[in-house]
């Protein structure tokens, strides 16, 4: 029954301070964001209560009670429209009600672990003693009672929010809290559907059941509820309602028991159960660290991307615990953006709280289990690339444009963390490589990590720029994705080798000998090559003779640090209507052709030809590269001319 309005001349009526009053209206308006919070704050509280006794009872003999004797309840009567929360805990004195719900941020918790010299394995959760006004988030008068162990009289302590509370003595005959909310009335929403609130949720036994196991699901004594069923009568097809008392929570973390007692089966069905997946991870980290900063985690690799993983609407983050309350949902800051496909959680008994515990006191404890995880996350990607190739693969497919977008962000900072894990298809069998074991197969002499860029492989291999590498015994790594030669350009080298692309005009992979005699047939064809220059009107940088091309006329290479494909990727990026961005290119033609020696003749019997010729030999390299051409109708018409 709920304590109304006492009227006892014993009863003391008390004023919050003024600086408790700024306090309490604040954080009931703008601490916590959501009101569900208070019954994790409360159970929490009761949590607390319960495990002073027990320490207690460890070396007193007369506490009487083992830990199964612990437990946590819930009661709702909605016809009074209240909740009460029970535990049989220590409880607290006149004087203890008096300082730490009539001050503000006064917590017993912290105190009784200072005064017990308590590590943090005792699990005190409350530990800044502001988590139970947020009670009056939802309720409009709080009514406490309370026993203490080895006291006599018990106490009420009531309150309906900032004008104060008042203490009173009151019968109890059983030690601990029973804490009892009156519910504010529930609000109906404006005409535009606005400002609405349903406090009569709380009185649901299901949506009660669902709070727990979201945030007090490894609170370790047992939640318990009388919950309402519904059964067939005997020989009936009617059915009757009956109660039955329900544990709510799970008690024991999967993540705190000892690996060797988790079978494969748990892990996954935790993972489908906690991350709302239909398929079973590709791996698991199962972490307990111990250092400046202890935590445990529970880590996941899904096997596949989300839907929405590639876009701005995915969200990453890990569940975080403090001793096993759900502090966060979502932490964003526990996952760099490069790994932010894992799934999982931390549980922590070292985090500083700050007056919610949604927020967190020192951002360095966060960083350090951040940095930890990253390494954990990382070790176990390259032991599963190196023990389980296949499974790798798979992951690679589906996240590895991510770990490419590590690299290339944030100035290539993350480069000598990511780069080992990096995957691409390759010209020596088509299948995915490794930097590492590209550079393992590098022939002698080689000194450069060659590649190239473009639409896909089948593109790629038909490039004339690809032929001189091949010839000479040279793998080359195939860029498809738009990222990749970005992320290359951040890395610069691997091992101190260093990126090259085949496409770039410079790529040097002649003899003395051939450069020489390109050199001077570069000479000899100087008026050629200034007349096709001047034909192409600003189109390339630059018209000369190449080595490296054998069976076709003509390619197109670049010059300087930005290539065809990435200035193609950057001019179809959102926000690029305006002036495209364009490559230093290079014309480059084969001396060994029959064109060369057509031209040659055209330079000096027909320049209006040679003009069609040079226009069309372009429009042919943009084709061959994969690149538009700018008038169609025009290379068409020119073809019908010249044939």
């Amino acid at each position: 029954m709920v304590l109304r309005h006492l009227s006892s001349m014993a009863m003391e009526q008390k004023q919050f301070q003024a600086e408790s009053k700024r306090l309490m209206d604040m954080m009931i308006h703008s601490i916590y964001t959501h009101k569900e919070i208070f019954l994790r704050e409360l159970i929490s509280n009761a949590s607390d209560a319960i495990d002073k006794l027990y320490f207690r009872s460890l070396t007193d003999d007369s506490v009487g009670m083992n830990k199964s004797d612990f437990q946590i309840t819930l009661a709702v009567d909605k016809d009074a429209r209240t909740l009460t929360i029970t535990d049989n805990g220590i409880g607290m004195t006149k004087e203890e009600l008096e300082q730490h719900l009539g001050t503000i941020a006064d917590s017993g918790s912290l105190q009784f672990k200072n005064e017990n010299n308590l590590s943090d394995d005792s699990q005190i959760i409350g530990q800044f003693g502001v988590g139970f006004y947020s009670a009056f988030m939802v309720a409009k008068r709080v009514t406490v009672k309370s026993l203490a162990f080895g006291e006599a009289q018990a106490y009420v302590w009531q309150s309906e929010g900032v004008e104060g509370y008042t203490i009173d003595t009151c019968d109890k005959d059983t030690v601990g809290t029973e804490i009892t909310l009156e519910l504010l009335d529930d609000v109906e929403p404006d005409e535009n559907g606005n400002g609405g609130e349903n406090y009569s949720e709380f009185l649901d036994q299901y949506r009660l059941q669902s709070l727990v196991k979201r945030y007090s699901d490894y609170i370790r004594f047992p939640i318990k509820m009388d919950m309402t069923r519904s059964r067939k009568k005997e020989d009936s097809d009617e059915y009757e309602d009956y109660t039955e008392t329900v544990t709510l929570n799970s008690m024991v973390p999967l993540w705190h028991k000892n690996k060797n007692e988790i079978s494969e089966e748990e892990y996954n069905s935790f993972y489908k159960d906690k991350c709302a997946d239909y398929t079973d991870p590709l791996c698991h980290m199962h972490v307990h660290n111990e250092g400046t900063i202890t935590y445990d985690a529970l880590l996941y690799v899904p096997s596949h991307a989300p839907f929405n993983y590639y876009s701005k609407d995915y969200e990453k983050g890990l569940q975080l615990y403090a001793n096993g309350v759900l502090i966060m949902d979502r932490c964003e800051d526990l996952l760099p953006d490069y790994f932010s496909f894992v799934k999982g959680l931390v549980d922590s008994e070292d985090l500083s709280l700050n007056i919610s515990r949604e927020m967190l006191q020192h951002d360095a404890q966060l960083r350090q289990i951040a940095r930890s995880i990253e390494r954990t996350i990382k070790n176990e990607l390259k032991r599963m690339m190196k023990n389980d190739r296949e499974k790798y693969e798979k992951f690679y497919q589906a996240f590895g444009l991510q770990l490419k977008y590590g690299i290339y962000q944030d100035y290539g900072m993350h480069k000598d963390l990511l780069q080992d894990l990096l995957l691409f298809p390759s010209s020596k069998d088509g299948k995915l490589t490794s930097l590492q074991e590209y550079i393992d197969r590098m022939p002698e002499g080689q000194d450069k990590i060659y590649y190239a860029a473009g639409e896909s492989i089948q593109r790629i291999e038909l490039l004339p720029q690809t032929e001189q590498v091949k010839d000479k015994g040279y793998e080359i790594l195939y860029f498809t994705e738009n990222v990749d030669e970005f992320a290359a350009r951040m890395m610069q080298s691997y091992q101190d080798k260093p990126f090259q692309s085949v496409l770039d005009s410079k790529l040097d992979l002649e003899s003395e000998e051939e450069k020489k005699a390109l050199e001077e047939k570069q000479e000899s064809s100087k008026e050629m090559l200034e007349a096709i220059q001047k034909a192409l009107d600003g189109k390339v940088g630059s018209v000369k003779l190449s080595g490296r091309l054998k069976s076709h006329p003509v390619c197109l290479s670049s010059e300087g640090e930005l290539s065809m494909e990435m200035a193609k990727t950057l001019n179809a990026m959102p926000g690029g209507e305006g002036e495209k961005i364009k490559a230093n290119t290079v014309l480059e033609l084969n001396p060994d052709h029959p064109i060369y020696q057509k031209l040659m003749t055209l330079s000096t019997e027909d320049t209006d030809k040679l003009d069609d010729y040079a226009k069309l030999l372009y429009d042919q390299a943009l084709l061959i590269a994969g690149m538009p051409i700018e008038d169609p109708v025009a290379f068409s018409n020119r073809i019908c001319s010249l044939m």
